[in-house]
């Protein structure tokens, strides 16, 4: 049921009509992240169960506000491929980045991509401190993929494959004066229910104090 449901979603999931080619999966923050969720609503719910009894208000606002913050960073980040963009959904930004127009591309504890003179990150994807020394001289960067390949490495050769084959359809190769010529290299939209979000809640944190 759940594959059918990723699949489901993958097919209504548009990026200005463009299909998603590559959805990845995250690599870390997840289990964390719900963590903190569940609890900022016990806190929440507790709060409303034992408001008679004196249950301080600031705490459930800050709770509040830690489960939204929680969500934002930790639950809400996904990062997908389109026909012609890389798509990064951050706490408060979606950044499109258009894929041949993408200078560098590296995989440590972040991704980070060059695009447009820009440096643009994504939490989705990481490696361990440990992984990210180890996976200069993974064979797999030169390879490619193989049995029992890590989901990071595989993620970022699979990366690279829709880069440059964006490139070639362009006409275009990394650093070059006809890639930085590329139109609308990078767009960024900002997300706005999760800022209003974190505002409201922050906002109640302070009324709150005042209660």
């Amino acid at each position: 049921m759940s594959a059918q449901n990723d699949e489901e979603t993958m097919a209504r999931l548009q990026d200005d009509g463009e299909a998603v080619v590559e959805r990845f999966q995250p690599t870390s923050g997840r289990l964390s992240g719900w963590a903190a969720v569940a609890l900022s609503a016990t806190l929440v719910l507790a709060a409303v169960v034992y408001r008679d009894q004196g249950f301080p208000l600031w705490v459930a606002a800050a709770a509040l506000l830690g489960g939204v913050l929680a969500w934002a960073s930790m639950l809400r980040p996904a990062l997908w491929v389109t026909d012609e963009h890389l798509v990064m959904r951050n706490l408060g930004e979606t950044v499109h980045i258009r894929l041949a127009a993408v200078e560098e591309m590296v995989l440590r504890q972040v991704l980070a991509v060059r695009a447009g003179d820009r440096r643009l990150v994504s939490t989705v994807l990481g490696r361990t401190w440990r992984k990210t020394a180890t996976s200069r001289r993974d064979p797999a960067a030169v390879e490619g993929p193989r049995e029992g390949m890590k989901y990071a490495d595989w993620a970022e050769h699979r990366l690279r494959e829709l880069v440059d084959a964006a490139r070639e359809r362009a006409g275009v190769t990394a650093g070059s004066e006809e890639q930085r010529a590329l139109p609308d290299a990078v767009r960024r939209e900002p997300a706005i229910v999760p800022l209003a979000l974190i505002g409201a809640a922050a906002v109640l944190l302070v009324v709150s104090l005042f209660l």
